[in-house]
């Protein structure tokens, strides 16, 4: 590519704002298309935004100064535009999709007004907006319900609760964050959330959101038992953002089909971070969305032997303040039969490590509390190699190694 390629960039979140970032740095100009109105912020952190313990400028990314807010609704592949709501074109040479994921909506009975939006009290968590929307509504003693227990609704309910919020966490699953956790792991998370006074249900699932006079003032349960509310939280995960690319007829499955090269089944169109899959892969996290941002800002700016082969990605949730609160977890929790797991839990503690071993090769772990180990444990992982002979498996657990 010259110097003077038209990169367009449609989504002005983590893996945007670093994909822009790393062109400029590496000669190539770069238009970046955000259709928010906040400056671009971390995604991560809005959690803390929503505890108090952050204002939103805190959690802002530097952006770039080629920043146009608008939001596109369309791509033209054959005259390699996209066209925006204002009516304006903005052409490409090269096209880039970061256009995050969608907070899932459940289909509960009153989840929508008539106009087709959600009632006064009942937010998604998902963007700034939803995070000072939430702000605003929550006071000390206020009932909030929060619907979901995976690494999102636990954020959410620590946050409204140190808010001085009454918070109820309802899961469906038998336990929370059970797409990271073991058992043993998960109910370390409970506790913690139980000593800040939220009320965990698992194997619950919500079947109505009852309103008056547009707002919400109970859900209720499948079985009938109804929770008063003046808040609800909707925390049931996300889904690719992928409308326009499916609109624009490239190839989309559960995200927005890459290559190595991060293409799309249109060469001069390419999609990273949570709209994106990969090798069968839709990440949702952090860490591949910033490592396909810089393996394609290489692709781009020339440096043609640049590949995405994928992300062994870590799993980590810290939640600081007077009750601080660790975990992280990796790779595969659960044993197959014939594997090799050690685990050491200190209950007066809180602590929790397990690691599991098959063929002499790390293949996942889960940590709570103290996280020392969670560096050279990581490492062991994500390098795949034979662990060696001399080495116990108790050392991987008790060595620092360097976090």
């Amino acid at each position: 590519m010259t110097s003077n390629t038209r990169v367009v960039v449609i989504g002005a979140g983590l893996a945007g704002v670093r994909l822009a970032r790393r062109l400029g740095e590496l000669g190539t100009p770069v238009t970046l298309i955000g259709d928010e109105e906040h400056r671009p912020y971390n995604r991560v952190l809005l959690a803390e935004v929503l505890a108090g313990r952050y204002s939103p400028d805190v959690i802002a990314l530097p952006a770039p100064a080629q920043l146009t807010r608008a939001r596109v609704t369309g791509i033209d592949r054959e005259a390699r535009s996209v066209e925006c709501a204002d009516g304006s074109k903005i052409a490409y040479d090269r096209l880039v999709l970061a256009t995050g994921s969608n907070p899932v909506l459940p289909p509960l009975r009153g989840l929508f007004t008539p106009d087709h939006v959600l009632p006064e009290g009942v937010h998604a968590f998902r963007t700034m907006d939803d995070c000072l929307g939430l702000s605003k509504a929550v006071r000390p003693g206020v009932k909030a319900i929060v619907i979901g227990g995976g690494l999102l609704g636990v954020s959410a309910a620590r946050a409204l609760a140190q808010r001085g919020a009454q918070v109820i966490l309802a899961q469906q699953a038998e336990r929370l964050m059970e797409r990271q956790l073991d058992p043993s792991a998960s109910k370390l998370v409970r506790r913690h959330l139980g000593d800040l006074g939220v009320e965990v249900h698992t194997d619950l699932r919500v079947r109505d959101v009852r309103c008056v006079g547009g707002a919400v003032r109970s859900v209720e349960m499948a079985d009938g038992y109804a929770l008063d509310a003046d808040l609800v939280v909707l925390a049931c995960g996300v889904r690719p953002r992928a409308g326009l690319a499916q609109a624009a007829g490239l190839h989309v499955r559960k995200g927005i089909v890459v290559d190595d090269e991060l293409r799309t089944s249109d060469p001069y169109i390419h999609a990273i971070g949570d709209c994106a899959q990969h090798d069968g892969n839709v990440y949702g996290l952090a860490t591949p969305a910033l490592e396909q941002a810089e393996v394609l800002a290489e692709l781009l700016a020339g440096r043609a032997n640049a590949r995405y082969t994928g992300t062994r990605s870590l799993t980590r949730l810290t939640l600081p303040g007077q009750s601080a609160f660790d975990l992280a977890a990796f790779g595969e929790t659960e044993p197959r039969p014939g594997d090799d797991v050690v685990q050491l839990t200190d209950a007066t503690r809180g602590t929790y490590r397990k690691v599991v071993v098959r063929d002499d090769r790390l293949v996942g772990g889960v940590l709570v509390g103290e996280l020392g180990t969670v560096g050279a444990l990581a490492r062991a992982w994500e390098g795949a190699e034979p662990l060696p002979d001399d080495g116990p498996l108790l050392h991987l657990l008790t060595n620092d190694g360097g976090s």
